[in-house]
């Protein structure tokens, strides 16, 4: 394990320089403790690594020093079998090119290890669509997209979930797609943003450059963007009592997270919003009763009697 993530290191310090103990740490999923042994090791071995303090510094191999390193893991070949091909990468007219590529690596691959990719392409399918709900629109998508790879500001005019209109004038750094969502992160007057693709109503791209942060580094903000929203998201906790039907009937309508604690008699589930906890609840009429709140009863009450008026 320590040799593949020495070969991971020298790998991300050849295709930049000035990272930090920190990202390396983060890239590498380990402490920076081990980042800081596995660079003296690297040293050790020969490689010139080079640490500068300060602004501007942060650890990089010295000037002009690249090594090949060419050979793949049979976990590595795995991997590449199992690439899928998201729905996004057409948006950007990259579905193409990534066939076109995956096939160039492995015609390049020694002979055993190309039957190694059929065989593994024959045992494992990833596959990235959803069987249900329709891709979100993304109109200015194309704009968005010049805006990051030619480093030029753009304004937009957003909305935001709570369906609050803007204007933000942003430095957009990159563009990422979450399942089948797209979004962009952007550095603005308070700071680094993210926004909703499908929430841009408007896109104005202008001449205007600029300069991207030497320190940020898309993937690690985006880890810790998501780790931030997840801890911060929308909370709506509802007392339940629920028979063996009942709890069976809910389990089928929550994350498979939640199923432990989803049995019968009294549980609280939390279903983040009151939209979602009245559509899931009444898709599990039987067996499932709400002790609190008190406005979610009566909204359910208000929906059981107008559905009573019209079907008997």
């Amino acid at each position: 394990m320590r040799a593949d993530r020495l070969v991971r290191l020298l790998l991300l310090l050849q295709s930049r320089s000035g990272w930090t103990a920190a990202t390396l740490a983060d890239q590498l999923e380990v402490s920076e403790r081990t980042v800081y042994r596995d660079l003296d090791a690297l040293s050790a071995s020969g490689i010139p690594v080079q640490a500068v303090r300060g602004p501007g510094g942060g650890v990089s191999l010295m000037d002009g020093f690249r090594t090949e390193l060419t050979g793949l893991t049979r976990a590595e070949v795995h991997a590449i079998a199992s690439v899928g091909e998201s729905p996004a990468l057409g948006d950007l007219q990259l579905r193409l090119p990534l066939r076109s590529a995956l096939a160039k690596l492995g015609f390049g691959l020694p002979p055993a290890q190309q039957q190694v990719i059929a065989y593994a392409r024959q045992r494992l399918h990833v596959d990235p669509t959803p069987f249900f709900g329709e891709p979100e629109e993304v109109p200015h998508l194309e704009a968005l997209r010049e805006a990051v790879w030619q480093n030029r500001r753009i304004r937009l005019a957003y909305v935001d979930f709570d369906g609050t209109r803007s204007r933000r004038l942003i430095d957009p750094q990159g563009l990422v797609v979450k399942a089948d969502r797209w979004y962009l992160v952007a550095i603005t007057s308070r700071g680094p943003a993210v926004f909703r693709g499908s929430r841009i109503e408007r896109s104005t791209l202008l001449d205007q450059t600029f300069e991207r942060p030497a320190d940020f580094d898309l993937p690690t903000f985006w880890r810790q963007w998501s780790a931030r929203f997840a801890e911060k998201r929308a909370v709506y906790e509802v007392r339940l009592r629920l028979t063996e039907e009942g709890a069976a009937a809910l389990r089928a309508l929550r994350p498979r997270a939640e199923h432990g604690h989803i049995a019968a008699g009294e549980t609280v589930v939390d279903f983040e919003r009151e939209s979602i906890a009245v559509s899931q609840l009444c898709h599990a009429p039987t067996g499932v009763e709400v002790l609190a709140p008190d406005d979610l009863r009566s909204r359910l009450r208000a929906i059981g009697t107008a559905f009573n008026a019209t079907y008997g």
